[in-house]
């Protein structure tokens, strides 16, 4: 299983907004800098996220993303399913060129694998957007812009 650049720049940004949004719309150029993240790959990122109201945009000078929600709201999982990512831990399915044994069956650890893949998700929907901003501080490795 791998979570994607995209699943992990999604969840840094937000918790981003979460902390430094608080008061006022962010600028995604400045995520884009604190985060050491590609502007144009944010844009993308938080397209998706407007989709699925996690964020909401403000125009204009002072303008940018802010939260829809409470950070208190928004769990993990409801930001992997906004960007599309997948947690898939097997590789077994009903068409036999994508299952493990290429015969179209069920792999002897295939059990295994989706016990895992129904933990991680489970543990992805108790954890909340606020929970990853709880004990912040300044002096944490993140550079500050001032705006």
């Amino acid at each position: 299983m791998k979570i994607t650049s995209k699943g992990r720049y999604a969840v840094l940004a937000m918790v981003d907004i979460a902390k430094f949004g608080e008061n006022t719309p962010c600028n995604l150029s400045h995520v884009s800098v604190r985060q050491n993240i590609s502007l144009s790959y944010l844009e993308q990122i938080f397209n998706d996220l407007k989709k699925a109201k996690l964020v909401k945009s403000q125009k204009g000078p002072g303008g940018g993303y802010r939260l829809n929600k409470e950070s208190s709201e928004i769990r993990i999982l409801d930001i992997f399913n906004a960007i599309d990512e997948q947690i898939k831990t097997t590789g077994c399915g009903n068409n036999p060129k994508s299952s493990c044994s290429g015969t179209g069956q069920k792999c002897l650890t295939h059990n295994f694998w989706e016990n895992l893949e129904g933990v991680i998700g489970n543990y992805l929907n108790s954890v909340y957007l606020s929970d990853l901003t709880a004990g912040y501080s300044i002096s944490d490795e993140r550079r500050v812009i001032s705006e």
